[in-house]
């Protein structure tokens, strides 16, 4: 019987997991791969605060799982994990709805072999009080759509106000990480771009956005040399950057911290912490952390179960000789689905697995149009510092790459093609 691989989650390891497996394994009829997703497009998560923004629109960068699978020799299957049983060897998949609340999908059980849960992470809000109730938050095109959305209609109503009184608009942003940092300067470029069009009711310089860190300095996770100038460049901007300044409760119109102050806003996101899906917690005894994520060794096994793997945010993987796990970045979970192409043939076959060891190759950041700053690291190089033109050139190329792992060379350079046409047809910012 041909072994099953079933991959539970689309996201940029997942799908870059199942499109390499269905290329190698599935099209020699050695395993047959199966990629399971609650959505049926994708959109490379990195670009979400671009969606928010209005820079980037969605519905022209996203990718079809169905056609993906078709041309790459996988299964795709529309649903959303809801529970596990180890001993039959089945995942449970909860049944999917329309939008007027009809069964779109049954719910129904699916059999593996292999198993891998790439299911990715949501925000974490760490429960603060009113968080939940009174924030937007950037893990899904859903929720970067509904925050473009809300933001357009701040500035159609103040378009159509007939009052010569100063329009304003308050935007706080909870979380100085990378996507806090970009989404600031994506908003900063917005409002000049929408009072381009013609939206100029609210000027460019009453947009008020703030941007607010529990830590001691913006992008926490990243080297020292990269957040500096990137505070710099923030409060060049005019975005108002707070740090020591922990959120402790959120109102409908204002943000609370600890220390007592007040910062009103029309417009809350939370961009702070991770934490893997709820519904991971213990699942039928697998290990997990605080955090919900999935226990693995250094082959991406889960440590209780050797025919289950998990990689990207939703797994907690060591790193040899620290005490501390794998960050949860874009670059970490491309590494680990690499591997597991490799890793699943070697299970077929009955060889032993390789061992997954994290490389930084360093990060980057952009800040919009006005600049990007990062530092590459490499073996020959060392840690090389970039910032401007050539920062923002690197940045790019990520997206590249990822399209690179999907698409193959022709047709990434055919999208880039069209891209580049369509500049000149298409505004400079998504308007509705």
């Amino acid at each position: 019987m041909t072994h099953r691989i079933v991959i539970v989650g689309g996201g940029a390891g997942g799908l870059e997991l199942a499109t390499r497996l269905g290329k190698t394994l599935s099209k020699r009829g050695i395993a047959s791969v199966m990629l399971v997703d609650a959505n049926l497009t994708h959109i490379w998560k990195p670009l979400l605060h671009e969606v928010a923004a209005g820079s980037l629109n969605s519905s022209e960068d996203e990718l079809n799982y169905v056609a993906q699978a078709k041309w790459n020799h996988f299964e795709f299957q529309l649903g959303r994990m809801s529970g596990l049983d180890r001993t039959q060897k089945k995942i449970q998949l909860a049944a999917t709805y329309d939008e007027a609340g009809l069964e779109l999908v049954p719910a129904r059980e699916v059999a593996y072999d292999s198993l891998v849960i790439s299911v990715g992470s949501t925000t974490n809000d760490f429960g603060t009080q009113g968080a939940a109730q009174h924030c937007l938050f950037l893990d899904t095109r859903k929720q970067a759509e509904r925050f473009h959305q809300q933001l357009l209609n701040h500035y159609l109503r103040a378009h159509a106000g007939q009052t010569d009184k100063v329009e304003q608009i308050s935007v706080a942003i909870v979380g100085a990480g990378a996507t806090g940092v970009e989404l600031a300067a994506e908003l900063h470029n917005a409002a000049h771009e929408l009072a381009a069009y013609g939206l100029d009711r609210i000027k460019p310089e009453n947009m008020h956005i703030t941007l607010i860190e529990a830590g001691p300095r913006v992008l926490p996770a990243l080297p020292e040399r990269i957040g500096g100038p990137v505070h710099k460049t923030l409060e060049k901007l005019g975005v108002n950057v707070m740090t020591n300044a922990a959120v402790s409760e959120v109102t409908a119109d204002s943000l609370i911290t600890v220390d007592g102050k007040v910062i009103n806003a029309s417009l809350k996101v939370w961009a702070a912490g991770i934490r893997a899906p709820g519904f991971l917690k213990d699942i039928d005894g697998l290990e997990t952390n605080r955090i919900n994520q999935l226990q693995v060794l250094p082959t991406l096994q889960t440590t209780r179960d050797e025919n289950i793997f998990a990689f990207g945010d939703c797994a907690a993987c060591p790193q040899p000789g620290t005490d501390r796990n794998v960050p949860p970045r874009a670059q970490a979970a491309h590494q680990q689905a690499s591997l597991l192409a490799k890793s699943l043939k070697l299970r077929i076959e009955g060889k032993v697995l390789p061992e997954y060891k994290y490389t930084d190759y360093g990060s980057l950041i952009s800040l919009s149009r006005f600049s990007a700053v990062g530092n590459l690291m490499g073996n020959l190089t060392g840690s090389v510092m970039l910032e401007g033109w050539l920062a923002r050139m690197f940045y790019v190329s990520l997206y590249r790459m990822h399209q690179m792992a999907l698409y193959g060379p022709f047709r990434t350079a055919m999208l880039m093609l069209g891209s580049k046409i369509g500049r000149g047809t298409e505004p400079r910012l998504k308007l509705h």
